[in-house]
C-alpha cells in the first residue's frame, strides 16, 4: 500500500498549492485516506488509536512552550520601533563610508533576527524602513532589495529562532527514533540548545560573507553604493548609540547566554526574553494597553497556527507511516548509488524545491519527520543535519522566482522597483548561501564544535 502513502503526500501538496488552510489540509486529507484504507481493509485502525496520545504529547511538551514566548518577544520588539532606531543610528554611524548603509542594513537585520526570529515580519519591516532610504541615497535597486531580502531571512538561522525551536523538537524525536530502530535502548538526545549553539557560528559566518560582498561591491562598483554626506544628518552621539544598541544586545546575550551557559532551558530563556522585551517597550514608552492587546492577539494567532499545523502534521505522519510510506522512502534513499552522500543530496534538493511552495513550519512538521530518521540512521550528526536543513530552506526562500522573501518585499516595495530588479539583486546572496552550505558540508566542525564544547556532546 506504499503507493497510497505517496498519493497522500501528493494530495496534500496540491491542496496547499490551491490555498487551503495548512492544518486542515494535513489532518483532513490524512483522515480521509485513513477512513478509505480502513473500509478497503488496507489500513490498520490501531494507528488511529494512537492519535489521542500524540495530541496529548504535543500539548504537554514543555519545550514547545518556548514558541509562544519567543513569538511574544518578537512581536513586542517589533512594536517597540527598535528596528527604526537601530537603522537610523547605524546609518548615521556608517553612512559616510562607501557601502556603509548596506552594511548597516545587514547588521540591523542580524540584530532583528536575534531579537525577533520572525522572517516575514523582518523582511517587511526592513523593506518599509530601509528601502526608501537606500534608493534616496543613490543605491541601485538590485543592491538595495538583495540586501534587505538576505538580511531579513537571517532570523531563520541566527538564534534564538522560533524556527530552530520547532526544528529542534522534531530532530530530537527523529534522533531517538533512529537510535531505537538501530536497537539502542538508551538513546542519546539532542536539544534545542544544541541547535542554538550549532547555528551561532554559521549564522555569524553568513553575516560576515554578506558584509564582505557588500564591501567588495562598494569598491568595484562605487556608483551602485555611493557614500552619504553626513552633514545633512549630523553626527551620532555615543549616548544615542548606547540607547539604540544596548537594550537589544543585553536581551540577546541574556537569552543566548543563559542557554549556552547552562543556566536555563530554552523555554526558561524564552520567558526571560519575553519579560525583557516588555521592559524594553516600557523603557521606550511605546507600550499601552491597546498595543499590549494587539501584541497578545498577534501572539495568539501565530501560536495557534503553529500548534494547529503541528497537530495536523502529526495526523498526517501517523497515516503516512500506517501506509508504509516511511519504509518506501527509506528503501528509496538507501537504494541510491553513492550511499549517505547521495541520500543527503536528494533530501536537500527535495526540501529546496518544496521551499518554493511550502512554509518552513510545514516542511519541518511534514517532511523532516519522514526523512530525518533515515539520514540519522546512516550516521549523520543531528545538529549538523538540522543546521544544514535550516540554511538550505533559507536559501530556498531567497531563490527566484518563488522565494517567500521576494514576495514579502514585493508587497511593500515602491512601484519604481521592478520584480526583475529584486530577482537580480538576490542572486549574489543565493550564491553566498550555497557557498556557506558547501563550507558546512566540507567542514562540519563549523556547526558541531560549539555544541561539543559547551555541552560536551
Amino acid at each position: 500500500m506504499e503507493w497510497l502513502a505517496l498519493l497522500l503526500f501528493a494530495a496534500v501538496v496540491i491542496l496547499l498549492l490551491a490555498g487551503f488552510p495548512v492544518a486542515f489540509s494535513l489532518g483532513g486529507t490524512a483522515l480521509m485516506f485513513a477512513v478509505f484504507g480502513v473500509l478497503a481493509g488496507g489500513f490498520q485502525p490501531a494507528f488511529l488509536a494512537a492519535l489521542p496520545s500524540r495530541v496529548f504529547g504535543i500539548m504537554s511538551n514543555e519545550m514547545l512552550i518556548a514558541v509562544p514566548l519567543f513569538v511574544f518577544m518578537g512581536i513586542t520588539l517589533e512594536r517597540s520601533r527598535i528596528a527604526e532606531e537601530l537603522l537610523e543610528t547605524l546609518s548615521s554611524l556608517f553612512g559616510s563610508l562607501r557601502g556603509g548603509l548596506g552594511i548597516s542594513v545587514t547588521l540591523v537585520g542580524m540584530l532583528l533576527a536575534a531579537s525577533t526570529g520572525i522572517v516575514g515580519a523582518t523582511v517587511v519591516t526592513m523593506g518599509l524602513l530601509s528601502l526608501p532610504t537606500m534608493l534616496k541615497r543613490g543605491y541601485s535597486p538590485e543592491i538595495s532589495t538583495g540586501t534587505i531580502c538576505a538580511s531579513g531571512t537571517l532570523g531563520q538561522i541566527i538564534p534564538p529562532s522560533i524556527i530552530l525551536v520547532m526544528l529542534g523538537d522534531v530532530m530530537s524525536t527523529s534522533y531517538q527514533e533512529a537510535q531505537l530502530d538501530q536497537g539502542m535502548l538508551a538513546p542519546d538526545t539532542v536539544s534545542v540548545g544544541d541547535l542554538f549553539a550549532g547555528a551561532l557560528l554559521p549564522g555569524l559566518l553568513l553575516v560576515l560573507m554578506y558584509v564582505l560582498y557588500l564591501a567588495g561591491t562598494a569598491m568595484l562598483r562605487p556608483s551602485a553604493m555611493p557614500p552619504h554626506d553626513t552633514e545633512d544628518d549630523g553626527s551620532v552621539s555615543f549616548a544615542a548609540i548606547l540607547h539604540a544598541l544596548l537594550p537589544p544586545l543585553v536581551l540577546i546575550f541574556a537569552v543566548l547566554g543563559s542557554i549556552l551557559g547552562g543556566y536555563a532551558t530554552p523555554t526558561e530563556a524564552a520567558g526571560v526574553g519575553a519579560s525583557g522585551a516588555l521592559l524594553i517597550a516600557l523603557q521606550r514608552r511605546s507600550l499601552s494597553i491597546a498595543r499590549l492587546r494587539e501584541i497578545m492577539q498577534g501572539t495568539l494567532r501565530i501560536s495557534s497556527m503553529v500548534f494547529l499545523i503541528l497537530i495536523g502534521a502529526s495526523v498526517f505522519s501517523l497515516v503516512f507511516r500506517g501506509y508504509g510510506g516511511d519504509s518506501a522512502v527509506r528503501a528509496l534513499l538507501e537504494s541510491l548509488p553513492g550511499g549517505v552522500i547521495a541520500a543527503m543530496l536528494a533530501v536537500m534538493l527535495l526540501m529546496f524545491l518544496l521551499g518554493f511552495v511550502l512554509d518552513f513550519i510545514e516542511i519541518t512538521f511534514v517532511v523532516v519527520p519522514v526523512v530525518a530518521p533515515i539520514l540519522l540512521a546512516m550516521g549523520l550528526d543531528p545538529v549538523w543535519l538540522g543546521i544544514m536543513i535550516a540554511i538550505n530552506l533559507q536559501t530556498s526562500f531567497l531563490t527566484p522566482p518563488f522565494g517567500f522573501a521576494l514576495f514579502y518585499l514585493r508587497g511593500v516595495a515602491p512601484a519604481s522597483v521592478t520584480t526583475a530588479q529584486i530577482y537580480r539583486g538576490v542572486i549574489p546572496f543565493v550564491v553566498i548561501q550555497l557557498m556557506a552550505l558547501l563550507l558546512l558540508a566540507l567542514f562540519p566542525a563549523l556547526v558541531t564544535w560549539l555544541p561539543d564544547y559547551v555541552y560536551g556532546r
